[in-house]
């Protein structure tokens, strides 16, 4: 009972310091008490986490005297909820410790500040919470308090809208999680997740139940199309905020699923797999293609978090589809990628959303077409921007190799599933997934190439300077668990064994018992890897021909005329740039995928005035799905705007018809 207990009362110091900020921003700046502060418990509460999930990961439970009536509120530490709060505790505790160099270059920190510990609190809470009521609660309260942070720069009208749209989304998210615990409740109307647990829930209400929650909690993912607010808010916040939106935020949409169809509602259809798999597969294609047509850097950050979410949910949909056909071993080694996974986005989303911090901070830029040569500038945050960008590639021997390999371990395990249409959606999820990941490789080479290599294309680019040491402290701290994560991964592995057997029935094999700290996802003789192997293999290779080259090497000085893309110039415009990398993916898919409109304007010989290139990428999720509704809600609105001017007559009759049409109804009904 004690680790549930130190977790709450974490909580509640949670609360105390925004109470504590706004008190203490009427006389002087909290910045660094704020922070500190948040750092001390973030730790105190991950710590508590960890310590739980190495025990086992035992179901603690207690039941508070305040909430509903009757029912009060409930709190659960179980295995499941002991891994999500390391994922929340350990984004929250590295942003603090960022926050404490980087927020001092707020504007308006007290925009900020009293709402950045109240939102770390709600997603514990959101974490912990063991009925629908306080789960509500705790959700909504995480929707506003991030929201504030979101329209905290507010003076800018592109993250007021934002704002607003982020806002739209969190409460149709919500609406939607209201409503598939009303299913699940059912007639008895039990809101405690025991009473829902142990129900008897119809096919109908558990498929319908299923949907809601992939709508709410998909929405608070960034599953596609519900991602639209995902791009538009993460950018807007403050650095530190925006890895935690990004970074962890969308993990507790991925708890919200994965508490509710994996453990309230029991054993689904195994087409709802399907349905995950292929919703998954096309959130992380189209994720990556969004991604690779963005100039500005924490945009594309932003969209690369949709790509991610894609393949955490292919990793759930596959672990749905084996556990339905009680194929657990499969159903253990996807639920352990898709985990893996979540643990991996955290890690190495927050620490390119820092470095985009760091880069924003000492150049006040994010568009990447005025960036360049920061390596030269800003060489430690080069590095660790550089590993985060090897990370998310999934480039081995780092961390996000390891669970995309576990996911494509599972899809090879397939053909045992008994349904063709699994069978036959798999491998095409599989072929988007690897696709997926070669077009984030290609983003990555053109998010670092522009951003640290080549000649600075601004003043600013070319006069910037390293950031403070808290930064970089935060940064190498999340570097270092990219890199263990990578070649120690059996130990993540066994880790989450508690999580994994509690839900789906079955575990992979206990890593620590292998050879040489091997992975075997199912048995030794089908696959393994191993990333120590391949760590020492590229350090010693590396370090041996850098070695050879400078001991064989001539020192003898040749000067020759350098290539630089066929033109005598050397000016920074001779490089490549974002839209030059981009326009390859962007001819390809373009016109299938995006509504890309070209502007070119070339002046004709003689004209001294300079030419003009603009591409338009426009969403078709924009086009074709949230533009129409808007205007249609909009004309609604217009229309139905006449009824406020009617005579008390007219409302009589109004309310005695629809009162007419109701008794239809039900008497149609019985």
């Amino acid at each position: 009972m004690m680790p549930l207990v130190v977790a709450l009362l974490c909580i509640a110091a949670f609360f105390a310091v925004a109470v504590l900020a706004a008190a203490l921003g009427q006389r002087r700046d909290p910045t660094t008490t704020v922070y500190a502060a948040s750092l001390a418990i973030s730790t105190v509460l991950l710590l508590t986490a960890l310590a739980h999930l190495i025990a086992g990961g035992p179901t603690l439970s207690v039941r508070m005297p305040f909430g509903l009536p009757v029912l009060g509120a409930h709190f659960r530490l179980d295995a499941l909820s002991a891994f999500f709060l390391i994922v929340i505790d350990l984004g929250g505790a590295v942003a603090s410790l960022y926050a404490l160099g980087y927020g001092r270059h707020e504007d308006a920190p007290m925009r900020v500040l009293p709402y950045y510990p109240a939102f770390l609190a709600a997603m514990n809470l959101v974490v912990l919470a063991d009925d629908a009521f306080a789960f509500l609660l705790s959700w909504e309260f995480m929707s506003l308090s991030s929201w504030a942070i979101v329209i905290s720069h507010h003076r800018e009208p592109a993250n007021v809208r934002a704002a607003y749209i982020y806002l739209l989304m969190a409460c149709f998210g919500t609406l939607s999680l209201l409503l598939a615990f009303g299913l699940l409740a059912g007639a008895n109307g039990s809101f405690a997740f025991a009473s829902i647990r142990g129900a008897e829930h119809t096919a109908w209400a558990s498929g319908l139940a299923i949907i809601l929650v992939l709508i709410g909690a998909g929405s608070k993912a960034g599953l596609v199309p519900l991602h639209v607010w995902l791009p538009l808010a993460h950018p807007a916040a403050p650095s530190h905020a925006s890895a935690l939106l990004s970074g962890v935020m969308t993990k507790v949409g991925v708890y919200a699923f994965i508490r509710i169809v994996f453990d309230l509602i029991g054993s689904p259809s195994p087409w709802f797999g399907l349905v995950v798999l292929a919703i998954g597969g096309i959130t992380a294609f189209l994720g990556v293609l969004y991604a690779l047509m963005q100039h500005d850097l924490k945009r594309l950050l932003a969209y690369h978090t949709v790509e991610n979410i894609g393949i955490i949910f292919i990793g759930l949909g596959l672990a749905l589809a084996f556990r339905a056909n009680g194929i657990y071993f499969a159903a253990a080694l996807a639920f352990t990628g898709a985990l893996f996974h979540v643990f991996n986005h955290s890690v190495f989303k927050s620490l390119l959303f820092f470095g985009a911090g760091a880069v924003l901070t000492a150049t006040h830029e994010r568009d990447m077409e005025r960036l360049g040569g920061l390596i030269h500038r800003m060489p430690k945050t080069a590095i660790a921007f550089l590993i985060g960008c090897m990370a998310i590639s999934a480039l081995p021997p780092l961390n996000g190799f390891v669970s995309e390999w576990l996911t494509f371990q599972a899809i090879l395990a397939s053909p045992q599933l008994p349904q063709w249409g699994l069978k036959l959606t798999i491998p095409a999820v599989g072929a988007l997934l690897a696709l997926s990941a070669a077009l984030a490789a290609a983003c990555f080479v053109k998010a670092f190439g522009t951003t640290f290599l080549g000649r600075p294309r601004t003043p600013a680019a070319a006069n910037a300077v390293e950031v403070d040491r808290f930064s970089l402290a935060a940064m190498f701290i999340l570097a270092g668990l990219c890199v263990f994560a990578g070649i120690l991964p059996g130990i993540v592995i066994d880790g989450l064994a508690p999580a994994v057997a509690q839900l789906v029935g079955g575990v992979m094999p206990k890593q620590s018992a292998m050879a040489w700290l091997t992975i075997v996802p199912v048995e030794q003789s089908r696959s393994s890897y191993n990333g120590l192997i391949i760590f020492v293999f590229m350090v010693s290779s590396g370090t041996l021909t850098a070695l050879a080259i400078h001991r064989f090497a001539t020192r003898a000085t040749r000067r020759s005329d350098i290539w630089d893309c066929g033109f005598p110039l050397d000016a920074p415009q001779t490089q490549y740039t974002p839209s030059s990398f981009a326009q390859p993916i962007r001819r390809v898919f373009g016109t299938v995928v995006f509504r890309v409109h070209e502007v070119l304007d070339m002046p004709q010989p003689g004209d001294t005035r300079a030419g003009h290139f603009g591409v338009r990428v426009i969403d078709p999720v924009w086009r074709f799905g949230y533009g129409p509704l808007a205007r249609g809600i909009g004309w609604l609105a217009k229309h139905f705007d006449r009824l406020q001017f009617l005579t008390i007559r007219s409302y009589l009759t109004l309310v005695f018809c629809a009162l007419i049409l109701l008794l239809v109804v039900v008497a149609a009904w019985r």
